[in-house]
């Protein structure tokens, strides 16, 4: 559905109308399916912790939003169901505690100040996407991973193509497999050369038998993929709506309150959003959902960016507010597939957040809004770059 070019922060108004019909109904896809669409807050997190839904893409009615490729894809963690998907999701819990997340920030706040201090002694007007959007989450994943930032310009560009909703299923698989054979090559070196990293975690449950190398690499790939698209866009993104809102942007820039610079991070994972494409299931078993019998075998996809502007939950919830407590929200999804990596995006987003517009309190945009390239086809939204001034 195509977003109103003059509300790019606003969810595409055939959603609103579809909301309007009521919080379940059908939709159709590319390939003809009509399967559900929930843009209800509540309805959106029953179905997310009921069993009797999978995620698992191979099994028959899963609402795809893109043609696979030939074959299908090899999945990864994500992509399937418990008690596998608690198995292999338990090997890489522990790097996300929000204990060990918190020790990382003093680290996270050095790559932030440094890349803001190249920003300010170099070209201006700038992309703010390519100086600093980018560059912030793909130092710290590599950090955590242990994958060389030197390799940051194929990794970067191989995910621009892999989360492309207009690329060929041919051109998507190209770039997993292009991934994966780049993460399977630093798996067998973290096997002859561990480090203190997460991947030579992984090496070692691969040398004790408890995964096999195929699936360190697709984990590994995942969470380079995950780690920094996702935050990078939200940067960005982020930075965008603040400036089209001067009023929240003054209440952010004058404050040294760590509770607000926290409330501004829900609030935009609120008002925003990133995962273009919705949580995709596929029912079971038969289950009744907002009044509706949903059969098993067909497909639920619930649209979060509707249940976090669903009016019975958030007051008000087309208006940006940065007071608002909006720690309710579904951006990181809900249940026992919410996204692993929530701890480590917040942390980033609070500390780029809390000190780029501190820092450079004149920034502003060096283009109008109508002129910024957003990522209307892609399954990540954002823009592609953000030109800036100060």
């Amino acid at each position: 559905m195509t977003r109103e070019a003059r509300c790019p922060f606003d969810p595409p108004p055939a959603l609103y109308a579809q909301h309007r019909q009521g919080a379940m109904t059908r939709v159709r896809l590319w390939d003809g399916s009509t399967p559900w669409l929930i843009t209800g807050y509540a309805e959106q997190r029953a179905v997310l912790a009921d069993p009797r839904v999978s995620v698992d893409l191979s099994r028959p009615g899963f609402p795809s939003t893109v043609p696979l490729p030939p074959g299908g894809v090899k999945r990864s963690f994500i992509g399937m169901d418990d008690p596998e998907h608690a198995r292999l999701r338990r090997m890489v819990t522990a790097p996300f505690a929000i204990k060990r997340i918190e020790a990382m920030r003093p680290s996270v706040q050095k790559i932030v100040d440094e890349l803001i201090d190249d920003l300010l002694a170099g070209p201006n007007p700038v992309d703010l996407m390519e100086a600093f959007a980018l560059p912030v989450p793909s130092l710290v994943i590599c950090e955590l991973l242990g994958v060389p930032y030197a390799d940051h310009d194929f990794f970067q560009d191989t995910s621009k193509t892999i989360i492309n909703s207009t690329a060929t299923p041919e051109q998507r698989q190209a770039g997993h497999q292009a991934l994966h054979a780049y993460l399977d090559d630093l798996v067998g070196e973290k096997l002859a050369h561990p480090g203190d990293d997460l991947l030579s975690g992984l090496a070692e449950r691969v040398t004790a038998g408890e995964l096999d190398r195929q699936e360190a690499a697709r984990m590994g790939a995942l969470m380079l993929l995950a780690g920094h698209e996702t935050t990078a866009n939200m940067i960005a993104l982020g930075t965008l709506a603040l400036l089209e809102h001067p009023d929240q942007l003054a209440l952010l820039r004058d404050t040294h309150d760590p509770k607000l610079v926290a409330s501004t991070v829900e609030e935009l994972l609120r008002y925003l959003n990133i995962v273009h494409n919705g949580r995709l299931r596929v029912a079971t078993e038969d289950l009744e959902v907002a009044g509706q019998t949903v059969r098993a075998g067909e497909g639920l996809i619930m649209v979060n960016e509707m249940g976090n502007r669903d009016p019975e939950v958030f007051e008000d919830p087309d208006r940006l507010d940065l007071r608002r407590d909006a720690r309710r929200h579904v951006a990181f999804g809900f249940g026992v597939h919410q996204c692993l990596g929530q701890p480590l995006a917040r942390m980033e987003l609070q500390v780029v957040y809390g000190t780029l517009y501190r820092r450079v309190p004149t920034l502003k945009l060096a283009t109008e809004l109508g002129r910024v390239p957003f990522k209307f086809n892609g399954l990540v939204y954002g823009v592609h770059e953000l030109p800036v001034t100060w």
